[in-house]
């Protein structure tokens, strides 16, 4: 009987020494087979088009124009069956739903043993996912929630800066009232009970950061 062909590998990520680290670790698994390695979303991309890997494992932070969610959505464009684990050291549920929406098949944090990964790989390259433990709930969680809108990301912003309402208005030109508003407008979409609360939940899902 021949031999089994192994699962064939793109890394994206723009650190060399984590290509480097990778290549090193999937190389001691005989079913696993690392065929390109790009550094950035464009060149992922194109090298997905070229070598047509098994599966895909894809930072989300990368520089260029093009970060790790607009490169999943470009290689699942083109390739439609693409399968993708997003790797990366991001765990804000924000990343995590963009990913899994952008078509994700996985979603793994880089501090994942080897012999995870490797499991992760298999399992993705069978046809199933490996997702954080909870996200169906916090899926259907945010089904029941209508995204923030641009206008609103830059109100929160401002909350997070400890604005007032007359101070929102002033920065974004528009009245007290409709600031009041769209601050009104935040706390339900976050199902927020007062400002703090609000910027948590925004900082928990990767809607702001820290200064």
């Amino acid at each position: 009987m021949p031999a089994k062909a192994p699962i064939r590998i793109l890394l994206v990520d723009d650190h060399s020494i984590v290509r480097m680290g990778l290549v090193t670790l999937l190389s001691a698994e005989p079913d696993i087979q690392v065929v390109a390695e790009a550094e950035d979303g464009e060149q992922a991309v194109g090298l997905h088009a070229s070598h047509k890997p098994d599966v895909t494992l894809l930072d989300l932070r990368m520089p260029g124009g093009l970060d790790g969610i607009e490169t999943l959505k470009r290689v699942r464009a083109q390739s439609p069956e693409a399968r993708v684990i997003v790797l990366t050291t991001s765990e804000f549920d924000e990343d995590v739903l963009r990913s899994v929406e952008g078509g994700a098949a996985g979603y793994l944090s880089k501090n994942v043993t080897r012999g995870d990964l490797a499991a992760a790989i298999r399992r993705v390259h069978e046809g199933g996912s490996c997702l954080p433990a909870g996200l169906a709930r916090r899926m259907d969680e945010w089904a029941r929630r209508r995204q923030l809108t641009g206008r609103e990301v830059e109100v929160l912003e401002f909350m997070r800066r400890g604005l007032s309402n007359r101070e929102i208005g002033k920065a974004m030109e528009i009245s007290e009232h409709t600031a009041k508003a769209h601050v009104c407008a935040v706390l339900g979409k976050l199902g927020a009970a007062d400002r703090a609360e609000a910027v948590n939940i925004a900082f928990e899902r990767g809607l702001v950061r820290t200064a």
